[in-house]
């Protein structure tokens, strides 16, 4: 069977056909769904060997799996992963996964990558200020769009993030709202370009409500045990603050944990805790409101209020933009922020 006998049957050319093999992005979308399904129909299967030898490209795509550290934040880029994997394989890529415990690791992981495989280019997550890795790629001429900003220079390369500082902002606004003014906040050390966007827009949504947010944030590692020692800290101030928001969800449970040992508080939402044991006491209100970051499986399962990103937009926004750049113009693609919301649960 070959590409003619699909066209025939898709009623359309086979320049049209192989264009939806190879560069899906540039075929109308009813077109490409009559092709595909005549491809479904037939049974058609091009041999990649002979498409690499046409096209000069392997259609692999390489993305990294983030190593395990709670169990409760790395679902976040599973979910990503899942995401990326099929909005590729529509696309006509396959993703290759790999591992590595840091940016030195990852760097030579390219290396041997690019010796052993004929790689399209890679997805990389996690950007941070002064990024190595990126360096690296582009220094190469290596194709590559990253989840994260390039936090030093916004033009460096193509990118797809999501806005962390509009998630605590309309968190803050949630809280303002229900009459808290003393929201407290417990994130990542400073440095972290993930960690202050997240930071700015709690700490710029209070000013801009006339609060001072001196002395109302902690920060810390990210973790469970993290999170419940820094809300402790600021549960027993002086002028403790009536409600908490966190730069993920790890620490906000931990924050919630503190929460519901604290004695209830007299702020505008003030509520009786729950009892200390059976279910009520992982499903009732606490004593001052919190909200996590990210909105994992495990914030949905305990009732806690998060802030959640759009990963498989995320996941389908970084395969277009990686196909601009290896099928389109030698330009850098516009650059996409997208915009998170607020899931609203027990816990504020």
């Amino acid at each position: 069977m070959t590409i003619a006998t699909v066209a025939r049957h898709a009623q359309v050319s086979r320049q049209t056909v192989s264009n939806v093999l190879n560069s899906p992005h540039v075929v109308r979308e009813e077109t490409r769904r009559r092709v595909q399904e005549a491809i479904d129909t037939l049974g058609y299967r091009a041999s990649q060997a002979a498409r690499q030898m046409r096209t000069g490209r392997s259609r692999l795509i390489a993305v990294r799996i983030e190593p395990t550290r709670d169990g409760i934040n790395g679902s976040v880029l599973d979910r990503f992963l899942h995401g990326l994997t099929e909005t590729a394989e529509a696309a006509g890529y396959r993703a290759m996964l790999y591992t590595a415990a840091d940016a030195a690791a990852e760097i030579a992981t390219f290396d041997d990558l690019l010796s052993a495989y004929d790689l399209d280019g890679f997805v990389l997550t996690g950007t941070d200020h002064g990024d190595p890795r990126t360096a690296w790629l582009a220094e190469r001429g290596v194709p590559f769009v990253t989840f994260g900003r390039p936090w030093d220079d916004p033009d460096a390369h193509p990118w797809v993030d999501v806005d962390g500082a509009a998630g605590t902002a309309q968190a803050t606004g949630h809280l303002l709202a229900a009459g808290h003014r003393r929201i407290g906040f417990i994130g990542w050390p400073a440095g972290s370009g993930v960690g202050d966007d997240r930071r700015a827009g709690w700490r710029e949504a209070l000013r801009a409500a006339g609060v001072d947010p001196t002395g109302l944030d902690r920060e810390a590692v990210d973790g469970i045990a993290e999170g419940e020692r820094l809300a402790a800290d600021l549960l027993a101030a002086a002028s403790p603050p009536s409600a908490l928001l966190c730069a993920s969800d790890s620490l906000a449970l931990g924050a919630l944990q503190a929460a519901r040992a604290a004695a209830p508080s007299t702020g505008p939402a003030a509520r009786t805790a729950a009892p200390a044991t059976g279910t009520a006491a992982h499903t009732a209100a606490p004593a001052v409101p919190v909200i996590g970051f990210d909105d994992t499986p495990v914030a949905a399962a305990v009732g806690l209020t998060s802030v959640s990103q759009p990963l498989g937009d995320a996941a389908a926004r970084c395969v277009d933009l990686l196909t601009a750049v290896l099928d389109g113009p030698p330009r850098t693609p516009a650059p996409v922020l997208l915009q998170p919301s607020l899931v609203l649960r027990h816990t504020a």
